[in-house]
């Protein structure tokens, strides 16, 4: 019988296939490229490029490509096959470092944001050693950064490699402060949590906002949806138990550490995690994972929706990014140990990211930010808007003492006692989990729960490796010149606390009362939509700190704002016309044609009986008749709202126009529509309810 271990990684260029079919000496320069971050050399290529070939044409591939993640939010690649013609008329199939290192995909048609003209087409792809090749049906896929001809970022890889860069070399410095003069790099690690809902293909193909939006943009309350709580970690049903067997077959052949999977809250919904690996590989392998998913649906005539709110009144789905830092000999530096008080080293990096957080929460809001997402945060199913750190009352009672100049008393370890003589006994943790925190510290790393379920990792943690880099480069040009190492440590800390402390927060994150609280006394922000954030990204802290780091350049940064922003005003609009499009065709012919039977029905019962009040359709007749009247008048309103985009200056005002007017159009308008759902029979009603595609899945 074949056990996992057989076929994990089976269709990877990993190190055990490079070990074997690289030279010595081959096989430890690129080893050395990939494990110091040190320069390719370029004479390895075809002797890389070679064995790889011979590899991916031995396990059936046909081409090859530059697998790289456009601006666009998702992945691209352009198939060559290996073939060249041969003299006598035949083929032979070769493939050379050249084009293992570099690739020209036409970039005409990507998201520039202005940093080529529309005729400026060409565009590199260039080879990431640190993230190996893998085979996708036929195609050897070589993950590949993607610049423009002028050498600006194109992509979401490159920006991602400099930020891990930048965090390396600054923690380093740390760390040589603290006598460790033995580590060559220090990694960010992440493991993405990735929510999904599953529904029947026939249900998805009835359901044009599904089809064109990826949510629902009409849609009553059923009677039925997760108030019990009985599908979180409930049995899973058949169907999907089959779909995950695929799923996790299909991502472990590719290498992906896929780990955890269980039904999620809201019915239909589920989560998969991996197993957290450095921030590029896991970057890379989450993109992948969300695309197979939807192939491996598609086999089971499911439907894998990966949108932050598909369905109104439920759950949406998320991504927690679970985030941490280590040496590259696996020392987690966000370990407290067992005497956090006394593990100065720990404290440090602790503070940094602290004072990350606090002086760029804007970066971090912007990172998710989509229109998406946008309906998920704040909702109680998510963190709020508004960032804050959760550290448990252990680590909270360290700082506290620390800033106080107090003795640290410890918190006691307390047994749990279940009152079942043959359940075993174990220690309490020393603090609680906080799900409703943006940002938790959850015993060696930090989960940013703040992700949209749709959204590519790579954005959050840019962000995330370079605002931690920036404290660590604080720190170390303070430290590295002082003159008593352990008195100024001590400052630093005790600083980092007093000035910080205002983003640690272990309560309650959907109680209104922290928000009037965090954004009252403590000052903290509160972006709630795309279009309040995104503006922000080239605030002069953020640019300063994120060119002065190398991490993008002011030409990048502002290309990224624009594109963003295009993108939410772009969703939205595409959202608006499908609505009006929808109660044009279907809502309200259909709302009609039932209304006109069901006069015609109360004028035949009164024909027949004279005496009959036939209060039921009349009563009913005029309640749908004035909800046609309403859904009439608010679906011309919304058509108007649309038109006056093109009246915006620029994409900041477009963007402030969809958040002011088109949004709350879109609201007033399934208001009278989903009420009328309810009121018509639903022989007469054109789409599949909340109640159908909600529990389609057997």
């Amino acid at each position: 019988m074949r056990t996992v271990s057989d076929y994990f990684g089976s269709k990877v260029f990993d190190d055990r296939v490079m070990r074997a079919t690289l030279s010595a000496e081959v096989y430890a320069s690129l080893r050395k490229t990939i494990d110091e971050g040190s320069a390719l050399d370029p004479g390895v290529a075809n002797a890389v490029a070679e064995a790889m070939k011979n590899w991916a044409v031995a396990n059936g591939a046909t081409h090859f490509t530059h697998w790289f993640q456009p601006l666009t939010g998702i992945t691209a690649e352009k198939h060559d096959s290996f073939i060249t013609p041969s003299p006598d008329g035949s083929v032979i199939m070769e493939f050379s470092g050249k084009e293992l290192i570099k690739g020209e995909p036409d970039a005409s048609s990507f998201p520039s944001g202005g940093l080529r003209a529309t005729f400026e087409a060409r565009g590199y792809t260039a080879w990431d050693p640190t993230s190996y090749a893998f085979i996708k049906g036929k195609t050897l896929c070589i993950p590949t950064a993607f610049c423009s001809y002028g050498g600006h970022a194109l992509d979401k890889k490159t920006p991602l490699l400099r930020s891990m860069e930048v965090l390396s070399r600054q923690a380093l410095r740390i760390l040589r402060l603290f006598g460790n003069n033995t580590a060559r790099r220090v990694v960010s690690s992440v493991g993405p949590e990735q929510e999904y809902f599953l529904i029947t293909k026939e249900m998805y193909d009835q359901r044009p906002d599904l089809r064109f939006t990826g949510r629902t943009l009409f849609g009553a309350k059923p009677p039925k949806g997760q108030e019990l709580d009985d599908h979180y970690f409930g049995v899973i049903k058949p169907a999907v138990a089959s779909f995950m067997d695929d799923l996790n077959e299909e991502l472990w052949k590719l290498g992906i550490l896929a780990k955890t999977e269980h039904n999620e809250v809201a019915p239909a919904q589920h989560e998969l995690a991996p197993i957290y690996t450095t921030t590029n590989v896991a970057t890379d392998h989450n993109q992948l994972t969300m695309e197979i998913m939807q192939k491996v649906a598609a086999k089971h005539g499911l439907v894998c929706l990966l949108h932050e709110k598909p369905f109104a009144g439920v759950n949406g789905s998320g991504k927690h990014n679970n985030w941490s830092i280590a040496t590259d000999v696996g020392q987690n530096l966000l370990s407290p140990g067992d005497t956090p008080y006394e593990n100065a080293q720990f404290l440090l990096f602790l503070c940094a990211v602290i004072k990350a957080v606090d002086d760029y929460q804007d970066l971090l809001r912007i990172s998710v930010a989509t229109a998406g997402n946008d309906h998920r945060l704040g909702a109680n199913e998510a963190p709020p808007a508004v960032i804050s750190i959760f550290l448990g009352d252990e680590l909270t009672a360290v700082l506290e003492a620390i800033e106080n100049d107090t003795p640290y008393q410890g918190v006691e370890k307390t047994q749990m006692r279940l009152g079942v003589d043959v359940l075993p006994k174990f220690n309490r943790d020393t603090t609680d989990r906080n799900r409703t925190s943006p940002f938790a510290f959850t015993g060696n790393k930090f989960e940013f729960r703040m992700l949209g379920s749709s959204n590519s990792i790579a954005c959050a943690n840019i962000m995330l490796n370079s605002a931690v880099a920036e404290s660590l480069r604080i720190y170390a040009d303070r430290l590295e010149q002082a003159e008593d190492f352990q008195t100024a440590l001590h400052e630093v800390i005790r600083k980092t606390i007093r000035d910080h402390k205002r983003i640690i927060f272990n309560g309650n994150g959907y109680d209104e009362a922290w928000i009037r609280e965090a954004t009252g006394q403590r000052g903290l922000l509160n972006y709630r939509t795309t279009a309040d954030c995104m503006p922000h990204l080239l605030d002069e802290k953020n640019v300063t700190m994120l060119t002065g780091l190398g991490v993008f350049t002011v030409d990048e940064l502002r290309s990224r704002r624009d594109i963003m922003l295009e993108n939410y005003c772009k969703s939205v609009t595409i959202e608006a016309n499908t609505m009006v499009n929808m109660v044009h065709k279907r809502v309200a012919p259909a709302i009609t044609r039932f209304t006109a039977d069901l006069a015609k029905q109360a004028a035949e019962k009164k024909a027949l009986f004279p005496d009959l009040a036939c209060s039921y359709e009349t009563e009913l007749v005029t309640k749908l008749s004035e909800l046609t009247d309403r859904i009439t008048e608010k679906t011309d309103e919304l058509e108007e709202a649309v038109l006056g985009l093109q009246d915006a200056e620029d994409i900041i005002a477009e963007s402030v126009l969809i958040r002011d007017t088109v949004l709350p159009k879109m609201s007033e308008l399934r208001i009278p529509c989903d009420r009328a759902e309810l009121l018509t029979a639903k022989s007469y009603w054109p789409f599949p309810t909340y109640g159908d595609i909600l529990f389609s899945v057997k």
